[in-house]
C-alpha cells in the first residue's frame, strides 16, 4: 500500500529505534494513506516555513497490524494515556493507570499500529473526557467529526524491513496548507464543543465511573 510522511525534512530515512515516546502510540515511524493529510502535518507547526512529503510503498501482508478502528474508542483512549498525559491533576494520576489496566490492550507484539491521530482536537477530546465531562455514549460520535485522519505507526524491525521509499518528494506551501490544518482543526473544535453542550451528552457514564 502507498502511505506518506508529511515533514519539515527534505530527507527522511525510517529507522528503527527512533521516535518520540510522547507521540500517540510512543516510538514510531508515522504514515498516513490520505495525501492531503500528510501535506497538512508537514507543515503544522506555527515555525514551519516549508514541508515535504515522502511517499512509501508498505507491504502489509506479512505484518501484524493492531487497528485501533476495530476496538472500542476506551481502549484508543487507554492506548493514548500510556503516552501523553491528559491532565496532570492527582486525580487523573491516580485513576489512569486502573483505566489502562481495564480497557488497554498489550500492543508490544504489533508490527503496526493503526489508529487516530490525537492533534490538538482529538486531545481536546481525551482532555474533556478525563475531566469527567464527556459520556461515554458520544465518544465515538465525536470521534468522527473531526475528520482529522488516520495513522499507520511502523513499531517493529520487520515493519522497517517492509517500507520502501517511492522516491516521490511532493514540496509542500506553508502557507496554503498550514491554513488548512487550522482551519480543519477549528471547524472539528466547534463541532466536538457542540455535541459536548448538547442534550445528547448526558454526563453520566464518564471517566471515573467507568474505571
Amino acid at each position: 500500500m502507498i502511505l506518506y510522511h508529511g515533514s519539515p525534512d527534505k530527507i527522511v530515512t525510517p529507522t528503527f529505534g527512533l521516535g518520540e515516546e510522547r507521540h500517540d502510540y510512543g516510538k514510531g515511524f508515522y504514515l498516513t494513506a490520505d495525501l492531503e493529510l500528510a501535506k497538512e502535518w508537514a507543515v503544522c507547526k506555527p515555525d514551519s516555513e516549508s514541508g515535504y512529503v515522502h511517499t512509501f510503498d508498505l507491504d502489509t501482508s506479512d505484518l501484524s497490524v493492531f487497528d485501533y478502528e476495530k476496538e472500542n474508542i476506551l481502549c484508543w483512549l487507554s492506548e493514548l494515556m500510556k503516552h501523553r498525559d491528559a491532565a496532570d491533576s492527582k486525580r487523573y494520576k491516580v485513576l489512569v493507570p486502573k483505566f489502562i489496566a481495564k480497557y488497554g490492550k498489550d500492543t508490544i507484539s504489533a508490527d503496526v499500529i493503526k489508529g487516530w491521530r490525537a492533534n490538538a482536537s482529538y486531545f481536546y477530546i481525551a482532555k474533556a473526557f478525563v475531566r469527567d465531562e464527556v459520556d461515554i455514549d458520544i465518544l465515538e460520535e465525536l470521534m468522527q467529526l473531526g475528520g482529522l485522519g488516520i495513522q499507520w505507526c511502523l513499531k517493529s524491525e520487520k515493519a522497517f524491513a517492509s517500507i520502501h521509499k517511492t522516491g516521490e518528494i511532493i514540496p509542500v506551501d506553508y502557507h496554503e496548507f498550514n491554513q488548512k490544518y487550522n482551519q480543519r482543526d477549528a471547524e472539528a473544535r466547534i463541532k466536538m464543543k457542540e455535541l459536548i453542550n448538547s442534550d445528547k451528552n448526558k454526563v453520566e457514564k464518564v471517566f471515573s465511573t467507568l474505571v
